[in-house]
């Protein structure tokens, strides 16, 4: 049995205010080469199918075509919701969906009642679990288990109904689908946390008992178990934390035996990302920033003085601009010294000005700039003594 493995693809997103729809749409259709080619069986996306829990008219309309085009390229699609997606706009039509081959799983009361896909090659067939993501206080009242109030203390009775499922179909293969944060994950800084402290950790020791396990939610593509457990990541990145990250899908093949080998496929870049660092003139005249001229851009300028217009003018270059920082060099003159201990040497109010001058610009103030803070320190000391 062959599968295809993706997560996490946000229809919807918007990377610092610019759409990312058409990339979205030309990732999902390098899937659908994919499932042709490779002659996918099974096509798994375990949750985050949209950005938000009402999404656009438009984002609709791509998964709607998406899933139409996996499924004519001749594979069954599951596919189960994550913290992202509302699971009862998700599963609309869904028992109509089931009777053509694509199975939208969201519901928690679902869980254990597997995805049944017809072996091609000969050996036993496919039994897939989907396991929605788990919202603890929701889902330990739907699952009758009230006390199950953590997210690993609610997956774990949701993976024993599969694996009670399980164990009355011997011999055949598994794959339990799963939108959680599973221990010892690298996370990127475009996913939401789910809890804070730590809480949202599941251990592996969680899905045992299946022949692969395909999860979702981190955004960077992963491996555990001995390459049995495995994150798809995002088609696309999402951040600037994932500027190094190879995104793609998994394709897995489960043999008769339960044996499972995966391979990396990557998707086509639609737009990089890059990272420049600099004056704002070294910025924009430096030949050797020519590569970031068609990416996504993070600036960050080292000239003293912030100029005046800065991203228009880093965008004469760099089109795809979105973020700018300032971090101008260490003053001279600081001698090691906090800014706060600094202070504490000033004698008078134009002491301070003409210190904060020089610790931002680097430059001593000048006689008429001296002359025009102290005026308006004067005045400033008349009003409030009036």
């Amino acid at each position: 049995m062959r599968l295809l493995h993706t997560s996490d693809w946000h229809l919807g997103r918007v990377f610092h205010g610019a759409p990312l729809l058409d990339s979205q749409v030309a990732a999902v259709d390098a899937m659908v080469d994919v499932v042709r080619d490779e002659a996918i069986d099974v096509v798994v996306v375990a949750g985050d199918l949209y950005d938000r829990q009402i999404p656009s008219a438009d984002a609709v309309a791509v998964l709607s075509e998406g899933l139409i085009r996996l499924r004519s390229a001749g594979a069954v699609v599951v596919a189960i919701s994550g913290n992202h997606d509302s699971p009862a706009r998700l599963r609309f039509g869904d028992r109509l969906l089931a009777s053509a081959g694509v199975h939208l799983r969201t519901d928690v009361r679902d869980v254990g009642r597997p995805v049944i896909v017809p072996a091609r090659d000969g050996g036993p067939d496919l039994a897939v679990y989907p396991i929605p993501y788990l919202e603890p206080e929701v889902a330990r009242h739907a699952l009758a288990a009230p006390e199950a109030r953590s997210h690993e203390a609610v997956l774990r009775v949701a993976v024993d109904r599969a694996r009670v499922d399980l164990a009355g179909r011997p011999g055949s293969r598994s794959v339990a689908v799963a939108h959680a944060f599973a221990a010892g994950g690298q996370p990127c800084d475009s996913e939401r946390v789910l809890r804070v402290g730590g809480s949202d950790r599941v251990g592996l020791g969680c899905f045992d008992g299946f022949d692969y396990v395909a999860l979702g939610h981190l955004h960077g593509r992963q491996a555990f178990a001995d390459g049995r457990m495995r994150y798809a990541g995002s088609p696309l990145p999402y951040s600037f934390s994932e500027r190094d990250h190879r995104k793609g899908v998994w394709l897995v093949e489960i043999a008769g035996d339960g044996a499972v080998r995966a391979e990396a496929a990557d998707l086509p870049v639609h737009r990089p990302l890059a990272t420049v660092r600099g004056t704002l003139e070294s910025l924009v005249r430096g030949p050797q920033w020519a590569a970031a001229e068609d990416a996504w851009v993070a600036a960050t300028l080292t000239d003293q003085v912030l100029p005046r217009d800065a991203m228009a003018r880093l965008r004469q270059r760099f089109k795809w601009a979105v973020t700018l920082a300032h971090e101008p060099p260490v003053a001279p003159g600081a001698g090691g010294r906090s800014y706060r201990e600094r202070l504490a040497d000033c004698p008078d109010d134009l002491g301070l000005v003409a210190d904060f001058v020089r610790h931002v610009t680097g430059a001593e103030l000048d006689d008429g700039g001296r002359a025009v803070c102290a005026h308006v320190i004067d005045e400033a000391t008349r009003e409030a003594v009036a």
